[in-house]
């Protein structure tokens, strides 16, 4: 067995640099991104996942958001970075979980639940929720750590599970009402090791819907003309209702210019949400447009000088595109097929931009095959810590599980046989 030092400390020593895991390796922790040395980080990420550049991850931390504290590991290998992880701890207010529990009283046996529903609605701004987390919270898809090729394949989820356990028990979550979560992997973890050496239970949630474009598609009519005569028809109609709309890309400056009109759309879609966990600071469209600005792009939905819709989305170096924040006028989003010419115009993109893959996101899951997009499962690890603590993951976890949905196939059957779209 490797890992065998993992052992917590105090809070006076839990910063100290190196801190022993083996012979070999060590690890350090720091709790602002500033902290963290730049060019041993780079060493591990640089080029391989946008969404952990700790300019990124800085920009998270300056939000501003009171109920989100970081954490950024190092692990060394013979004083060599090898592996890093990025952790936060997210305090959830009793209101949250009002309408999950609603629905969980509705299915449960004994009275407990109905206790809990009481407490919440009586205790709205209490914090009832401490959730450590390795991975982000504000973003769909693995991204809290990154291996080299130093830590060996088989190594690397005992070294995720060893620095998880300390780091967690270090931040004191454990006799408090709190719960440790491991996100979004394509693939399930090890059985043996997660769920009955430490307990953690495996849940699915909602599928990232991926779009694989095939090769020589020059036009989203191109595209769209793979489809049968039925989605054909669907889609010609969505895009007539959009017609009118001028569909033009943000530089700098508009951004600044819409940057309150991107926040105000983003939040209209927010708060629709059944389960709120995190929102994003006003400005957080324009701070990244700064940070990445010939990755990260916006697309304005106009009707004269209103803007009605937007997407946002990262055109990442492996040819893949990633669909980000959306925001819509919901009056609007009817007379105007909004949210579905939103989905087509991230497909129009994605051809325009040569990309072979378009990565649109968790939700809307039934409506997202209907422009061609499959499902990609994604399984999650939650580790309780008491019984409060599983009282509120359980509606939580049924609510992210999910629900029943008819996936669509648009495509003319000759083409489902030949291209895996």
């Amino acid at each position: 067995m490797m890992f065998l030092f993992c052992k917590p400390v105090s809070s006076k020593k839990r910063f100290e640099p190196f801190r022993k895991l083996d012979k070999d390796c060590s690890f350090t922790l720091f709790e602002k991104a500033q902290s963290v040395p730049e060019e041993e980080w780079k060493q591990v990420v640089s080029g391989k996942n946008i969404f952990l550049e700790l300019s990124y991850l800085h920009l998270i931390e300056s939000c501003g958001n009171s109920s989100l504290k970081p954490r950024y590991l190092i692990v060394y290998k013979k004083k060599v970075p090898c592996a890093v992880f990025y952790f936060q701890v997210v305090d959830f207010k009793a209101g949250v979980f009002g309408d999950l529990l609603i629905g969980e009283q509705a299915k449960a046996i004994s009275g407990h639940v109905k206790l809990l529903e009481n407490y919440v609605s009586s205790n709205k701004d209490e914090t009832v929720l401490r959730l450590f987390t390795c991975g982000n919270n504000l973003i769909s898809g693995q991204h809290g750590f990154q291996f080299t090729e130093k830590i060996e394949k088989k190594m690397q989820t005992e070294l995720l599970l060893c620095v998880t356990e300390i780091i967690s028990k270090e931040e004191k979550l454990r006799g408090t009402i709190s719960s440790v979560l491991i996100k979004d992997f394509k693939e399930k973890l090890s059985e043996h090791q997660l769920t009955i050496e430490q307990k953690y239970q495996c849940f699915s949630v909602e599928p990232n819907m991926v779009v694989e474009l095939k090769p020589g598609l020059q036009s989203l009519e191109d595209y769209i003309a793979l489809f049968s005569k039925k989605y054909r028809n669907r889609a010609k109609s969505i895009l007539k209702a959009g017609i009118s709309l001028e569909k033009r890309e943000l530089d700098l400056k508009e951004t600044e210019k819409y940057s309150s009109v991107l926040y105000h759309l983003y939040t209209e879609v927010f708060e629709k949400a059944k389960f709120k966990l995190l929102k994003l600071p006003e400005d957080y469209f324009l701070q990244v447009k700064k940070l990445f600005p010939d990755q990260f792009k916006i697309t304005g939905f106009f009707k004269g000088e209103e803007m009605m819709a937007f997407t946002s989305y990262f055109l990442l170096s492996d040819s893949q595109m990633e669909a980000h924040y959306i925001g819509f006028n919901y009056e609007m989003n009817k007379e105007y097929e909004l949210y579905q010419n939103i989905l087509y115009e991230n497909i129009k993109i994605g051809i325009q931009s040569g990309s072979t893959l378009i990565n649109l996101g968790r939700t809307a899951a039934e409506i997202k095959t209907t422009v061609g997009a499959v499902a990609e499962e994604l399984y999650c690890y939650a580790k309780p810590q008491n019984t409060i603590s599983r009282m509120l993951m359980k509606p939580l976890i049924s609510f992210l599980k999910p629900g029943e949905w008819t996936p669509r196939n648009p495509f003319k059957e000759e083409v489902v046989g030949n291209e895996k779209l």
